[in-house]
């Protein structure tokens, strides 16, 4: 599989340092709100790409941190009255919501920065006596940037110009503008916790490079997170945790782009900022994680409303796909036609073709064209009622069809087992048939209308009623 490597700039051949075992860490949520589209995005690409590595045999041990102590969190349990924790642990519960409704598998590990301030304090100790960090004299410790000389390898840029497009929390207590915050002392209020300089609490950074050592080594094969994580967040992770170890931290860089809204950057100021929840209670969740993942993931995507209504509509059509699998393979026969096993053999290119697309760099935008290519094979030659197909052709159609969604992690929000609703809508079926067989022509198209006016489209065939959603 190849890969762009943020580092390099350039798509390499994803090779883990221990063969069939890729280690990944992918930077999580700051717990104090409710996640925007904006963060799903990381959430759905990268949970495609652990899928992936995973059907390709793979063994994926992917750790995902949640940040539940942060400025952020503080100010929000001060405005509400309560304490941080609380606050930590409420939008950690809504985000395992979202994410579920995201469809999103769990990470193998979901680490807390703090369940890790041993391991934390123990990198910070590290850096200070090797003279990479510095204790200030109100308690606080920084990161001394200069006495790296590879900062800036990430975001392409010297020191320098750095510095002079960063936003620099200027203060007398750092050595330079550049250096970083590895450790804050408490003020009063505020949570803290032991240490050799101060009761405190970590900085921002070093929470991911500490719980990324812990659970998977001194240089781990992948890191991702967000284009906006480039600079400061992963270049201050590469220097401390290189500096401390010696060794290369990761060994590849993947990001993904931005998402604009309406054609302009996401912003609660502008009135155009969404979160995951406020989308899904008008369409649902799953229509938000195709529309995450149908392009390209280093792109920046638009949000508008009638882009995520087309991603509800090609859902459907995929729904539709697998409704008409299940119900031409219940009316099968063993009865082979000629032409089976040449579709058969188109059947599986799309497959290669799918995985061609994936190992280009997740290259998930033609792995669903090659999706909705085996849609219109399975429509015209496995489920059309006019040329039957045998059971194994229905079978082995299905299997390669909810193999590939299943990577993509589609088609998970309608189980495919009967709920009330369906069960309602059969019964009003099997009315409308026996009608029919009485020759009770008006009974008949009134339960039609009736369906159809509940979204039910019928479509009368050899093998029975067919019914789907328009």
């Amino acid at each position: 599989m190849k890969i762009y490597n943020t580092l390099t700039r350039q798509k390499e051949d994803f090779v883990t340092l221990e063969p069939g075992v890729a280690r990944i860490y992918c930077c999580g949520p700051t717990v104090y709100n409710l996640i925007h589209i904006g963060n799903a995005r990381p959430l759905c690409v990268f949970d495609v790409l652990r899928r992936y590595l995973a059907w390709r045999g793979m063994d994926v041990r992917f750790v995902q941190n949640f940040t539940d102590v942060d400025d952020k969190i503080i100010k929000r349990a001060n405005e509400e009255g309560v304490s941080p924790e609380e606050i930590a642990e409420r939008y950690i519960a809504e985000f395992w919501k979202d994410a579920e409704g995201l469809g999103v598998l769990p990470a193998t590990v979901h680490p807390r920065a703090t369940e890790n301030m041993d391991g934390i304090i123990a990198i910070i100790s590290d850096l200070v006596e090797k003279g990479y960090a510095y204790p200030a004299k109100n308690g606080d410790v920084y990161f001394r940037t200069s006495r790296f000389d590879e900062y800036g390898k990430l975001s392409h840029q010297p020191l320098d110009d750095l510095e002079a497009g960063a936003r620099i929390d200027v203060s007398d207590l750092k050595e330079d503008p550049m250096d970083f915050a590895l450790w804050k002392a408490a003020k009063p209020g505020e949570p803290f916790w032991p240490s050799p300089w101060s009761d405190g609490r970590p900085g921002w950074h070093i929470e991911c490079s500490a719980m990324a050592r812990r659970y998977l080594g001194d240089t781990i094969d992948m890191h991702c997170g967000g284009q906006d994580l480039i600079f400061p967040h992963h270049e201050n992770e590469i220097a401390q945790s290189e500096c401390c170890t010696g060794e290369p931290f990761a060994r590849y860089w993947m990001h993904n782009g931005y998402i604009n809204v309406d054609n302009k950057k996401m912003s609660k100021s502008l009135g155009n900022f969404f979160t995951v929840r406020d989308v899904a209670e008008q369409v649902g969740y799953e229509p938000i994680r195709f529309f995450l993942i149908s392009s390209s993931y280093r792109s920046p995507i638009n949000y508008t409303a009638d882009v995520i209504h087309q991603a509800a509509a090609s859902l459907d059509r995929l729904y539709n796909c697998r409704d008409g699998l299940s119900f031409a393979l219940a009316h099968a026969s063993d009865e082979k036609r000629d032409d089976e096993d040449a579709l058969r053999a188109r059947l599986f290119s799309r497959r290669e073709q799918f995985i061609a697309a994936m190992e280009d760099d997740l290259n998930t935008a033609d792995a669903i064209a090659a999706v909705f290519e085996m849609v219109r094979d399975i429509n015209v030659g496995v489920t059309d009622p006019a040329r039957p197909a045998s059971r194994a052709l229905c079978g082995y159609a299905k299997e390669r069809f909810e193999e590939l969604t299943g990577v993509l992690g589609l088609l998970y929000s309608r189980s495919g087992e009967s709920t009330g609703e369906d069960a309602e809508i059969e019964s009003l079926i099997a009315a409308r048939t026996a009608a029919r067989q009485h020759k009770d022509w008006a009974e008949s198209d009134r339960i039609r209308d009736e369906l159809k006016a509940r979204g039910i489209v019928l479509e009368d065939t050899p093998q029975g009623v067919k019914w789907r959603r328009a």
